[in-house]
């Protein structure tokens, strides 16, 4: 009687106290915007969110917080194009993102993922697990390393904000790309080994190449990647379903019965639930300042150039 009343109580708290996964879903989200909205739940907040964006609302070229224009960008080609530069509140590389970039972002709660360290090659680590679960039938799925790649060639980009015990790993996946948008960034001097000297066209491959539909993709995403964490995380936790028996025959043995073993069981896994952008926005009450900036161009710019534009 017992160890059914152990088992028991671990099912009802496993379904109401468990942390909560929001997932936000979004389309053609402007990526400023977005990108405000994330650092305002980051450091605003101690809720987990995965956020899914199909697509910026225009073309931009988005550097990392230390990232110099004139380093990684041809400005005068961008300036004329007048496309928008944003540089962003997380480290990594330059990216041009337009309709065909999709976003997903994690940010989590240290404490409710207790196995994943708070630092960046762990973070890293652990979402190539996630993702893996989605792309492994795809192609030769790695992360190679800050970059997720089929193969040598690299679809995914990642970049990473970590404050106290909360983490943010959002990534940029390209689903198709524009040439034209592709040129206006220099070849950096700061590139991964793996890429060596290969120009762009070789180094990078496109998903619509890969996988059959954009749809289908989206909703992999959406519904695979939380239940991958849950996943994970439960299982780093002891929680299988398969173990809960043996488990809770160990547990009752212990001193303490029955009220500790639902006390060590307390945590496992996430509870993953819809939410709104109205939800999500309340955190930017919260941040009256951003580490996201435009960038204007035309102060990289000599008179002569100026004049020309």
């Amino acid at each position: 009687f017992k160890i059914r009343t152990i088992i028991l109580k671990m099912s009802v708290i496993a379904s109401t106290s468990r942390p909560v996964l929001n997932v936000l879903r979004l389309n053609r989200f402007p990526i400023l915007f977005q990108l405000n909205l994330e650092e305002a739940l980051l450091r605003g907040t101690k809720d987990n969110w995965f956020i899914v964006n199909d697509g910026a609302f225009q073309p931009a070229i988005v550097m990392g917080i230390s990232g110099k224009p004139e380093e990684l960008i041809n400005v005068k080609e961008a300036a004329n194009a007048g496309i928008q530069v944003i540089k962003r509140f997380t480290g990594g590389g330059t990216v041009v993102v337009d309709s065909n970039t999709l976003f997903t972002s994690l940010i989590m709660q240290g404490s409710d993922v207790p196995h994943v360290p708070c630092f960046p090659q762990q973070i890293m680590k652990f979402t190539e697990y996630v993702y893996g679960g989605i792309f492994d039938e795809y192609g030769e799925f790695h992360l190679r390393e800050n970059d997720y790649v089929f193969g040598e060639r690299k679809f995914g980009g990642n970049a990473q904000a970590i404050t106290g015990q909360r983490w943010l790993h959002h990534t940029s996946l390209l689903w198709d790309f524009d040439q034209k948008n592709m040129d206006l960034l220099k070849h950096p001097k700061k590139k991964p080994k793996y890429r060596e000297e290969r120009p762009h066209n070789d180094f990078v491959t496109r998903l619509c190449d890969h996988v059959p539909s954009r749809t289908r993709l989206l909703d992999e995403l959406l519904d695979g990647v939380p239940y991958l964490v849950e996943q994970l995380v439960a299982q780093k936790m002891g929680g299988k379903e398969e173990e809960e028996e043996s488990r809770a025959k160990e547990l009752a043995a212990r001193e303490g019965g029955v009220e500790q073993a639902i006390g060590d069981f307390e945590g496992r896994g996430f509870e993953i639930r819809e939410a709104s952008l109205a939800e999500a926005a309340m955190a930017l009450q919260k941040r009256s300042s951003s580490g996201n900036k435009e960038v204007d161009l035309t102060a990289h710019l000599d008179a002569a150039e100026l004049q020309a534009l």
